[in-house]
């Protein structure tokens, strides 16, 4: 009797797409060989992808989409207020990408090419702005105004830069269950906030101390 072929989803291939990377160390060389050595038709690949490089994208995008809907699941998380509400994104998401920590790892220290890992991060760095863009409390936006100083879009620029030094300062992280990730995280985040407040002294500080001892100190 014939075995009933396994219908092809996008999450499907994202996964497949994730194991060959890791067991080959390098990604397929062509949409042909990929679908090939997975038994599926380029045809079934299409549907969902245009290219090998569009499914890498789409990982980290994937992501923080799961992230997000994790988050929606905390029946109390929408009565936090902005920045536990962003806290709680970062923890998460670490959370997600620590479970995937060998494929992260190999597929961004690959490009030295910085470049080349921005461009891998991009579509991450498009979901993550819209996801800004819903948690931006209306008190937020009404201190902005008064302020004049502190604009959405920036907001979003420098929350951007924000994650991707956590990210960096994540994969050289050696430190048991990642806990000095945590320790940047929370310092960040809240020298951020402050920062916007107009009131950044102490925990800037706080923050820069971390950042020197971890980073420079140790070396």
């Amino acid at each position: 009797m014939a075995t009933k072929k396994t219908t092809i989803t996008k999450d499907k291939i994202v996964s497949m797409y994730m194991n060959y990377v890791l067991e080959h160390s390098e990604k397929p060389k062509s949409v042909y060989h990929f679908t090939k050595i997975n038994d599926f038709s380029e045809t079934e690949f299409y549907a969902f992808f245009g290219t090998i490089e569009s499914i890498e994208k789409e990982i980290f995008k994937m992501f923080l989409e799961k992230t997000v809907d994790l988050l929606n699941k905390n029946k109390d998380y929408e009565t936090y207020d902005m920045k536990s509400k962003l806290l709680s994104f970062y923890f998460t998401f670490f959370e997600i990408l620590t479970a995937n920590r060998s494929y992260v790892v190999m597929t961004l220290k690959e490009h030295n090419n910085q470049l080349k890992k921005l461009m891998q991060l991009s579509g991450l760095k498009n979901s993550f702005k819209n996801y800004l863009a819903e948690i931006i409390s209306d008190d937020f936006r009404t201190q902005q105004e008064k302020l004049q100083n502190f604009q959405e879009k920036t907001f979003q620029e420098t929350s951007w830069i924000q994650l991707l030094l956590a990210l960096k300062f994540w994969i050289d992280d050696s430190s048991p269950a990642f806990e000095k990730t945590d320790i940047y995280i929370e310092k960040s985040v809240k020298a951020s906030f402050e920062l916007m407040n107009i009131v950044p002294l102490d925990s800037l500080i706080d923050f820069g101390k971390f950042i020197f001892k971890e980073k420079i100190y140790n070396k």
